[in-house]
């Protein structure tokens, strides 16, 4: 698998860029914040208002890593001097970028899509700081293959999950990983919403200092 593409913008004479007095993470997900709280940082969450559509001719790395940028840039008008992070991820099947299903009966057509295929989750990942210029955007992608199973199996997750907010219809920190066969990838985190071994060089670049 190819590794993380990443765009980047720095300030002008290389120099360092201080640490912030408030890093935001531009999300109302519940996963991104629980994996950024691994990074023992104080931060703020803050909902970005954005369209989602894709655009035409975008490829999955480029949707997410937009949607990531255009989260942050959103939140970042109003907080510039903050360290702010977006993401966003999408499911690549077949060729067609499958997004959350929003409802039992197209969580249950994305599942049985997948089976016994794999899926390629792409997840968007930016920090951005307007104040001082500094900006990087990731995309580090991730496999997973999955399992053949019954339709009666997969009616059978989806009501004890109910992973419907999901992209790809699962949850992989949770009852999800029953329904793969392997998982192949540089950072497990990424397929959960936000990929943490990619945020913290992000992160220190920008001047935060995780340990």
């Amino acid at each position: 698998m190819p590794g993380p593409a990443m765009s980047v913008i720095t300030p002008q004479s290389g120099a360092t860029i201080p640490v912030q007095d408030k890093i935001i993470l531009a999300s109302s997900s519940p996963y991104r914040r629980q994996l950024l709280e691994r990074l023992q940082l104080d931060y703020e969450c803050h909902s970005p208002d954005i369209d989602e559509s894709q655009l035409g001719g975008e490829s999955a790395p480029e949707y997410v890593c937009r949607l990531a940028k255009a989260k942050a840039a959103q939140v970042a008008q109003k907080y510039p001097q903050a360290v702010v992070i977006g993401a966003d991820q999408c499911a690549l099947l077949d060729g067609e970028i499958l997004g959350k299903p929003g409802s039992h009966d197209k969580a249950l057509q994305q599942l049985s899509r997948a089976q016994g295929k794999t899926v390629v989750f792409h997840t968007g990942v930016c920090v951005l700081n307007l104040a001082r210029g500094f900006c990087q955007v990731a995309d580090v992608p991730f496999e997973v293959e999955f399992r053949n199973l019954s339709e009666q199996q997969l009616e059978h997750y989806l009501r004890v999950e109910q992973p419907y907010d999901c992209a790809g219809s699962f949850k992989a920190e949770g009852y999800g990983v029953c329904l793969f066969s392997s998982l192949r990838g540089e950072d497990p985190n990424a397929l959960i919403g936000l990929p943490l071994l990619k945020l913290t060089t992000m992160l220190e670049s920008a001047g935060i200092e995780i340990i």
